[in-house]
């Protein structure tokens, strides 16, 4: 288990701030990272057990008027015509 978390369905109007103080509640935020105009982005947590009561705490709670997706994040996939070398 990780101490990343993936946040969904995010309005538009969120920002890293609103999310920060909002994972706040649960434990100390390492990371916040919102992707703009895509509505989620991701939050990593001081440790795993923080993730996980964030994890508990707030998925499926209303956020501004949305109820959230929050959920532990998966590595990004590789893409087929994905050709930079690692």
């Amino acid at each position: 288990m990780q101490s990343k978390l993936y946040v969904g369905n995010l309005g538009y109007s969120v920002t890293s701030d609103d999310l920060k103080n909002l994972f706040s509640s649960c434990g100390e935020v390492k990371d916040c990272k919102l992707i703009e105009g895509k509505g989620f982005g991701f939050i990593e947590m001081s440790n795993q057990a923080e993730a996980e009561s964030a994890k508990k705490t707030l998925n499926g709670s209303d956020f501004k008027g949305r109820k959230l997706k929050v959920d532990i994040a998966q590595p990004a996939k590789r893409r087929p015509g994905d050709r930079r070398y690692r």
